[in-house]
């Protein structure tokens, strides 16, 4: 059954004006109830902030050196190459406990065999085997760098990859690169807030990062048979090593 309303009847007008009142006044409170909350969400949200790194670095005299040693050995019999290697590698160990170097400041690092090919043949060609076998030295006492590498290299080594040198306890040279990388920070904070016409008000969060960085010298085998071979002592100048320490800071802006 279909029911049809005539705007001619008595009351009607006055009907449908209170509803469109009470639409309307609905439609302001929801405005209202929106300019309340968004005021609200901007009063309560999150904060403005400025995000920045610093660097602190600190030179420092190392006291402590690491060597990789090693000996390479071939043979055309796999097991006599292996046996070499070890045999020589026991020589140069012996020489760096005659020195006076700790056994627990010897570590091994490479135990490895090889094929040895004639590539120039078609197929290549077996003719024999490459037995190598590594070591890293921790060496206390600075002076004694180049004794070690030449005592070594007397005794069989014919590698030796490199000599590193570290800080032992950076602690205290990390106290100061961690002061400087702060003060670093905030000086380029600073900056930017001038710039941005903004005032830093506080400290969001800090967080840290960064160590010793050591700095490898390289010694290559030809120069080191050349100071054996004329009894020149290899001469090792530690220097100083960098320490750094990085931090990145969130600061708070008004």
């Amino acid at each position: 059954m279909k029911t049809t309303l005539s705007l001619s009847r008595p009351g009607l007008p006055r009907l449908a004006i209170g509803l469109a009142a009470v639409l309307l006044a609905a439609s302001y409170a929801g405005l209202a109830a929106s300019t309340t909350q968004a005021q609200s969400d901007d009063a309560d949200g999150s904060l403005r902030t400025l995000s920045v790194s610093g660097v602190g670095r600190v030179m420092a005299v190392p006291d402590v050196a690491d060597i990789d040693l090693g000996v390479v050995e071939q043979s055309k019999e796999a097991a006599e190459a292996s046996q070499k290697a070890a045999a020589s590698m026991d020589a140069v160990v012996q020489a760096l406990l005659g020195l006076g170097i700790d056994e627990k400041d010897i570590q091994t690092t490479n135990i490895s065999l090889n094929a040895r090919y004639d590539w120039t043949s078609e197929p290549a060609k077996l003719v024999g085997w490459e037995a190598s076998n590594s070591v890293r030295v921790t060496v206390r006492d600075i002076d004694m760098v180049g004794n070690v590498v030449d005592t070594t290299v007397e005794a069989g080594a014919n590698q030796v990859s490199g000599v590193s040198f570290r800080v032992e306890d950076p602690a205290a040279a990390q106290e100061i690169a961690r002061a400087s990388a702060v003060d670093d920070a905030r000086a380029k904070a600073d900056q930017l807030a001038a710039a941005a016409g903004v005032e830093i008000v506080g400290v969001v969060g800090i967080s840290e990062s960064g160590g010793d960085t050591p700095q490898p010298v390289y010694l290559a085998r030809q120069e080191m048979a050349f100071a054996a071979d004329a009894g020149a002592a290899t001469p090792v100048l530690a220097g100083e090593v960098e320490l750094s320490v990085v931090v990145y800071i969130q600061y708070e802006i008004a």
